[in-house]
């Protein structure tokens, strides 16, 4: 099985766009959403595309905030400038963008030969906010995947390409569509001139073969629109990258 992995587009049409440009020369089996769609600059655009693919769909926080109000960030100068971002392009979605956004679950499990599953989650099985990290402790992972009998568990929510191989399971982030960081928790909002993405194959035999993977897109369009959207605090969001370089 060959499944292309999207996590974290973040509203971002012309990223997502160059992503799936390059799935489709892969000839994946399934196309995995790890959450987090709407919140960004073209919030109903990037709902519709979605929506328009053969595409299974985790929710993400920022999903669950623009549909149910629970917030997903803290009380900091740049969690309260997100949220107020976040409540311009949410106001731009429609009914049927909500109603495809509500069809989003906690989590998707894929059944491989063998009868084993593979597990795909946002952030972790306990929350679609908690954080997985290369540097979280070992033991606090092990809390985390208890009673999950998986070989690969597939997370989005830090923005952060990761692979990490734990005795038993393999734990994959393909980072972010939209938004890549450098680091979590980020410093501050950038926006880079790639998008990211995965490719998860995974053999009859249990072999599994994990490529993270970035391409380039027009970002410099994305600030441009970004600046000329309306959206408060656009200058703030787009300050951390100077448009033509990398």
């Amino acid at each position: 099985m060959r499944i292309g992995l999207i996590s974290d587009l973040h509203g971002n049409l012309l990223a997502l766009e160059a992503v799936l440009a390059k799935l489709g020369e892969e000839e994946v089996d399934r196309l995995v959403c790890l959450g987090d769609v709407a919140v960004g600059p073209w919030p109903s655009d990037t709902v519709k595309r979605v929506a328009a693919l053969d595409c299974a769909s985790i929710i993400g926080n920022w999903d669950a905030w623009m549909l149910d109000g629970i917030s997903p960030c803290g009380d900091s100068d740049a969690g309260r400038k997100l949220l107020e971002m976040g409540s311009f392009w949410a106001a731009q979605l429609d009914e049927d963008d909500l109603a495809f956004m509500r069809q989003a679950q906690p989590e998707l499990r894929i059944e491989v030969d063998g009868g084993k599953h593979l597990v795909f989650f946002h952030g972790s099985p306990r929350s679609y906010n908690e954080p997985i990290l290369a540097a979280t402790p070992t033991e606090r992972l092990a809390h985390m995947l208890e009673g999950l009998d998986t070989p690969i568990v597939c997370v989005g929510h830090t923005h952060v390409q990761m692979v990490r191989r734990l005795p038993l399971t393999m734990i994959v982030n393909p980072g972010s569509v939209g938004l890549p960081f450098l680091e979590w928790p980020f410093a501050a909002a950038r926006v880079c001139p790639w998008a990211e993405y995965g490719i998860l194959d995974y053999e009859d035999d249990g072999r599994v073969n994990v490529q993270l993977r970035r391409t380039p897109y027009d970002a410099d369009a994305l600030i441009a629109y970004t600046l000329a959207s309306g959206v408060p605090h656009a200058e703030w969001w787009t300050d951390c990258w100077e448009p033509g370089t990398s």
